[in-house]
């Protein structure tokens, strides 16, 4: 087997960066990596916001200047032979909500991107930008990279998935504070340990706006071992990197390859009384509730699809079942196709529901002001005003969400075409 490629080197670039100051913040930079003079091929990792920071009032004016800023570190990226990544504004041509995307540019411009997935509410940072979809490895010249953005380094599942796809190599563009310094050496390092991987994590450092900067940048080794660690200056730390040193540790043993499946997802189906208990505990967490639900008889794409959008309104997915009797009320004698246990066994078994919970009457009124989700998920094609338990759930505080079909697909349709009806 032949050796993968890999980068040779990798830095972190340290600085205060000023509230959107894009030409300050630039010249920062530029100066620091002129200094620090890298070796060709070495990965430069900046922080989270580098070119901007969060001006959050500015968010739009300063997201149009992304394409400017990525000319720029193409530049130079080009004269040092060098690799940056760091995260900058992406603002979609919808003109929807942007994402805060680590960008990875190359001497011949940008090789990749990875969204944040996770973004701070404690901040604000989800009233500006939405959250990424997936986190897909960035293949470059020197092997895939993994990449992480601030918060998402407390959520250990999203490098997993990464270092599982086969990366090697993690770079961290942050924006972490002074005052949870410890959090940020202990988390880095742990992304390290747990995934057999290099882990370089670049921080600002200084004020930002009202913020203290914890900087301290690292660069970690796959046992977990600082090979580098900046302070609280700006700064570029570097270093050499030997491939090597990944498959030593992860010969002896390797917890990111293991991937033994122990789910039993048919407890995901619930009575009313297990759920109502499930959801209390839940809700006192913090997290939120989302609730839709449907006769899902023949499962198909269409209905995949938005419950994945269901999904992400909120941290937690409940669908509510008609049962059988209910089915044959709402569709006829013929329906349903398939009985109320298998049609439940079938969505617990997605991913993005949590819960599955049988009701028997014609609307899922009763179910919905008794757990009294935080966010009610219709599709687009009902008028809010026709949807069932809105009035109640806008009255608690929450919110209802109506999520268009992305697919013409319906059951009716399928059970037609299998009987051979034009």
């Amino acid at each position: 087997m032949t050796t993968p490629p890999f980068f040779p080197a990798v830095a972190c670039v340290q600085f205060a960066i000023a509230l959107g100051a894009v030409e300050h913040n630039l010249g920062e930079a530029k100066r620091l990596i002129d200094r620090f003079g890298p070796a060709p091929g070495t990965l430069m990792v900046l922080p989270e916001m580098w070119a901007t920071g969060f001006d959050y009032e500015r968010t739009t004016e300063l997201g149009q200047r992304s394409p400017e800023i990525l000319a720029a570190m193409q530049q130079i990226a080009a004269r040092h032979g060098v690799y940056l990544a760091g995260t900058l504004t992406d603002p979609p041509a919808d003109g929807s909500l942007p994402t805060n995307t680590q960008t990875v540019v190359g001497p011949q411009g940008v090789i990749g991107r990875v969204d944040k997935q996770h973004l701070f509410t404690f901040w604000q940072e989800d009233r500006y930008y939405r959250g990424g979809d997936a986190v897909p490895l960035i293949h470059t010249p020197h092997g895939p990279l993994a990449g992480l953005v601030c918060y998402d380094l407390r959520f250990p599942e999203v490098a997993r998935r990464q270092i599982f796809a086969g990366s090697r190599l993690l770079a961290v563009s942050a924006e972490w504070p002074l005052s949870r310094l410890d959090h940020w050496q202990t988390l880095v390092r742990a992304r390290a340990i747990e995934n057999q991987v290099f882990v370089a994590a670049a921080n600002g450092c200084g004020r930002t706006g009202e913020m203290e900067m914890a900087g301290h940048s690292m660069i970690v080794a796959p046992d977990g071992a600082v090979l580098q660690a900046a302070g609280v200056e700006a700064t570029v730390i570097g270093c050499p990197l030997d491939s090597r040193l990944v498959d030593e540790q992860r010969r002896r043993f390797y917890p990111a390859g293991d991937r033994a499946w122990r789910a039993a997802d048919q407890n995901k189906i619930r009575s009313f009384e297990e759920l109502r208990d499930a959801l209390t505990l839940i809700k006192r967490q913090g997290s939120r509730i989302a609730f839709t639900n449907g006769c899902f008889d023949i499962l198909h794409a269409g209905h995949v699809s938005y419950l994945e959008a269901a999904r992400r309104t909120a941290d937690c997915l409940v669908v509510g079942l008609n049962t059988d009797d209910s089915v044959r009320g709402l569709k006829g004698p013929g329906r349903p196709v398939n009985s109320e246990m298998d049609r439940a066994r079938v969505l617990a078994a997605l991913g993005c529901v949590d819960f599955v919970v049988l009701f028997a009457e014609p609307t899922p009124l009763r179910l919905i002001t008794a757990l009294m989700p935080d966010v009610l998920v219709k599709g687009a094609d009902y008028h809010e005003k026709h949807i069932v338990g809105a009035a109640q759930v806008k009255a608690a505080g929450g919110q209802v969400v109506r999520i268009p079909f992305t697919r013409d697909c319906s059951t009716t349709g399928m059970i037609d075409r299998i009987r051979g009806v034009s």
